[in-house]
């Protein structure tokens, strides 16, 4: 089967180049630009004047809640809500029940995004005080990395001794991509707002106040100590401020052994947004101020920020009352991730080159990922379809994610997904999800 996607805005690699790209079964078989002619016929031809065709998003860092967790999110639901946005790629973190901390719950979780996943797929194997000698025993073409919570979040993972992380620095090559958050500082300034607040209940503002930047900042820095320590590779996940910044250097990603993620969340919103949203907006790190958000910006134009995510994080609402101290942290984002940055995008904030490069290519070239992440010949046919000009107000019946809520309700956005491809099937079409594909494991390279 040969489709002809023609007369579309090709964005690869720092271009925008007008041409036609021909899928072929599940390949990439031709980039025709600069008049280049077709090499066959084609069984179908798309018309995408007007469109703008990207390599499929790749999501390092996802929390599909299952196994365990399946009340609020599982990995079909969360795979079709990122279909419907453009992420054709993604990888799931290891707090769920169980923890993807053994062995034998690795190979659960990866025959379960085998079972479900409609996008392709990964898992992170988690780190505990205690599992560091089951690393060298990982299989490095399948698993993306070992994940690392320095502060505690959503499954309590939390791993602070200082001993105990230098074994596990000093204990893989793989990558460690860590939640960098300081716990002594966090449990001190939730004592003060206690004391503070007596028994009333803490406004969520205070979210910011207790996981503070100085928390995210002595976090981060030890992180990056430990790793240049141990000659270890370092992902620093979800960055929120300013300050943490100053630890970062810009420059080429698959030269860099240290290297930054920023989350969606933390693109968009700033602590302000909590008088609208509450605790729509709780999520750990938790959300800065304007000032942080606007150098997590200028960190990306200037490739400090290596690579976007989303920290898809769902929660049933209900989860979400009790204010800072009891509502649970974390948001669906992975729906409306692409489209957001493209709505920057439509800001001047943003190049569209900007996104597709730290949303597209950065994850593949970071992890290595074979043949996924650019719009090349004989690279499997992971690509997405968006137009501009097609403004929409997001509401409840748009959202995929079994929560179904989410914090852009309401928001306008000017662009759309058209079309999704997965190994070169459509699973989106605009408006329906093809339930019956499912995606492939990812392969990583050397």
């Amino acid at each position: 089967m040969r489709t002809l996607l023609e007369n579309v805005t090709i964005v690869n690699e720092g271009t925008s180049t007008t041409g036609s790209v021909v899928i072929e079964n599940d390949i990439i078989a031709e980039v025709l630009t600069n008049w280049k002619p077709l090499s066959a016929p084609c069984d179908k031809t798309i018309n995408c004047s007007g469109c703008y065709l990207l390599p499929g998003v790749i999501d390092d860092h996802v929390h599909f809640r299952d196994p365990g967790l399946t009340h609020k999110a599982d990995i079909l639901t969360e795979s079709q809500a990122a279909a419907a946005g453009g992420v054709t790629s993604i990888m799931d973190m290891p707090n769920t029940l169980p923890q993807t901390t053994t062995l034998e719950a690795l190979a659960e979780k990866q025959a379960l995004l085998d079972e479900k996943c409609l996008v392709n797929h990964a898992a992170y194997f988690g780190a505990t005080d205690k599992n560091y000698k089951d690393f060298q025993q990982l299989d490095k073409r399948t698993v993306p990395g070992i994940k690392l919570f320095m502060g505690s979040s959503t499954g309590n993972m939390l791993v602070d001794r200082t001993a105990n992380l230098k074994k596990i620095f000093s204990s893989t090559d793989l990558l460690i991509a860590a939640h960098c958050e300081c716990q002594p500082i966090i449990a001190q300034n939730t004592l003060k707002i206690k004391d503070l607040f007596k028994d009333s209940p803490v406004p969520i503002s205070y979210h910011t106040v207790i996981r503070s930047t100085a928390a995210c900042y002595e976090s981060t820095k030890e992180a990056i100590k430990l790793a240049k320590e141990a000659h270890a590779r370092l992902h620093v996940l979800h960055i929120s401020t300013a300050r943490e910044l100053k630890l970062f250097s810009s420059g080429n990603i698959e030269e860099k052994s240290i290297t930054a993620e920023a989350c969606v969340a933390h693109i968009l919103f700033s602590n302000s947004f909590y008088k609208k949203l509450d605790a729509k907006i709780k999520c750990n790190p938790s959300i800065k101020t304007s000032t942080d958000r606007l150098a997590l910006r200028r960190a990306i134009n200037t490739d400090l920020i290596d690579l976007i995510a989303t920290d898809h994080a769902p929660h049933l609402l209900s989860e979400k009352q009790g204010g800072a101290l009891k509502a649970v942290s974390g948001m669906p984002m992975i729906q409306f991730s692409l489209l957001s940055m493209l709505q920057l995008v439509q800001e001047g904030i943003f190049t569209i080159e900007k996104v597709v490069d730290k949303m597209c290519h950065a994850p593949a070239r970071l992890f290595k990922i074979e043949k996924r992440g650019f719009i090349r010949e004989g690279y499997k046919a992971d690509l997405v379809l968006v137009k501009p000009d097609c403004k929409h107000i997001v509401s409840q019946e748009d959202i995929l994610s079994k929560c179904k809520w989410s914090p852009l309700e309401g928001s306008t956005l000017d662009w759309q997904v058209l079309r999704t491809y997965v190994n070169g099937v459509e699973v989106w079409d605009g408006t329906h999800i093809n339930e019956n594909y499912r995606g492939e494991a990812l392969t990583f390279g050397a």
